[in-house]
């Protein structure tokens, strides 16, 4: 069910990492194989060799945690390129936060999302209590984390965790069609309209009218802004290199 390894995290994060500094990566889709898309982190133990510590030292499972779940999360939302989510299967957890905190969410209709903690007696991280009331409000995002029920897809896709919910068979093609379709697009243009999106959330109207004349100042020196416009005064389709 695809659980998350430290080695599998950090593998991750520096796929997430390259992609943003790789000028020939346009779009970056994350799925799975198998059953599940990602059950969240594996709790059976300690990596190979590693020793388990007798005495808990104070700070160490926030240490644990920041340098853990909150890493792979960041990597997305901070990742320069657009990221989709293609939801196989349950996603649990850690699991469920790495699907919300992509750009857009495609789901297979057989896909759940499980706040899953309060079954094992835990507080949400990995940024749920961020990402969650962003994304439903906070009455439903208690509701969800207290009950700790799982989300069928076709409700998720109602509450707006979801883009899009497609037949289990067509997850991949619909994954894929969305990818090629932003990887033809501005995608220095679509990086800042996704740091501006983001960081709304957080600011007040002052500093995301700051943020939004910032970046298009930035945007205007692309070469795909300067295609863009002549595409427009030429009354042609604009051909964007992501440059």
């Amino acid at each position: 069910m695809n659980a998350v390894t430290r080695d599998q995290r950090e593998r991750v994060i520096a796929l997430l990492g390259a992609a943003s500094a790789d000028p020939d990566v346009r779009a970056v889709v994350i799925t799975a194989t198998g059953k599940g898309f990602c059950a969240g982190a594996d709790l059976r133990g300690a990596p190979p060799g590693a020793s388990i510590p007798t005495e808990r030292v104070a700070g160490d499972v926030a240490r644990m945690i920041r340098l853990g779940a909150q890493r792979l999360i960041t990597a997305v939302l901070d990742c320069e390129k657009p990221v989709i989510a293609a939801v196989n299967g349950t996603a649990a957890g850690i699991g469920a936060h790495l699907a919300l905190a992509c750009d857009l969410v495609v789901a297979a209709e057989g896909a759940r999302f499980i706040e899953v903690f309060v079954r094992r007696g835990l507080v949400p991280d990995g940024a749920g209590a961020y990402l969650l009331p962003r994304l439903v409000g906070p009455q439903k995002a208690k509701e969800l984390m207290f009950f700790g029920d799982a989300v069928p897809a076709a409700e998720a896709e109602r509450l707006g965790l979801v883009n899009k919910v497609v037949p289990g068979d067509a997850l991949e093609e619909t994954a894929r069609a969305w990818a090629q379709r932003l990887a033809q697009g501005p995608t220095r243009a679509l990086a800042l309209t996704k740091q501006l999106v983001n960081a709304s959330l957080d600011g007040d109207r002052a500093a995301a009218l700051a943020a939004e004349a910032a970046a298009q100042e930035i945007n205007m020196t692309t070469a795909d802004a300067a295609e863009g416009v002549a595409g427009f005064v030429e009354r042609r389709t604009p051909t964007y290199r992501g440059r």
